[in-house]
């Protein structure tokens, strides 16, 4: 589990927004930028476009939040490009407005413990604080897409509790009222809220 540990760094080469190749380190986001890091398959499959246009579609919200998206497959970076320049109804996903990174040799994934069988990786998520703590991960089986939204609130619910110093209840979206960290704190939430959860 990376929950609370630092993200493992590493340096791989990237499709950029674009269209060029980078290397790319997740070192150079330390102290500087929340990280939304999320695995992938595959490109050329099915579930996958869903998931990259949905968080491409989204960048200009997480980057309002500081918050920068690497997308991660075992594919290669020329592959990620022939995606990208392949138009949507061909089976492509046009531009993105974030890094494709690519793991052609696997040490990523087996680093953050996402790969199965070797073969490739699981729709893996993890939300990483300004220092480079993992503060929230996921993972999904293969069939199973996520939904940008949820991590556009979770972004919201660790910056919240980092400025504020309160805890966030279940179903919790900015704007909302928290917990106070007291020993009365939960009581009067629950007293107030318990109905609505």
């Amino acid at each position: 589990m990376l929950i609370q540990k630092s993200a493992p760094n590493f340096e791989a080469e990237a499709l950029m927004p674009n269209g060029s190749f980078s290397k790319i380190s997740l070192n150079k986001f330390k102290n500087k930028n929340y990280v939304l890091l999320f695995f992938y398959p595959l490109d050329f499959t099915f579930v996958c476009p869903s998931e990259i246009i949905a968080f491409s579609k989204r960048v200009k919200t997480f980057r309002e939040k500081n918050c920068e998206i690497l997308g991660i497959s075992i594919d290669s970076k020329f592959t990620h490009k022939a995606w990208v320049d392949t138009p949507l109804n061909l089976g492509g996903v046009g531009k993105i407005e974030f890094p494709l990174i690519s793991d052609l040799d696997k040490n990523i994934s087996r680093n953050y413990n996402v790969l199965i069988d070797e073969s490739i990786a699981l729709r893996a998520t993890f939300l990483l604080d300004k220092s480079g703590i993992i503060r929230h991960s996921s993972i999904n089986d293969l069939p199973i897409g996520r939904n940008a939204d949820e991590y556009i609130r979770l972004l919201d619910a660790l910056q919240y509790t980092e400025e504020y110093g309160e805890v966030c209840p279940a179903g919790w979206v900015k704007g909302k009222e928290a917990i106070k960290t007291t020993s009365d704190g939960i009581k009067e939430y629950l007293t107030k809220n318990a109905n609505k959860l």
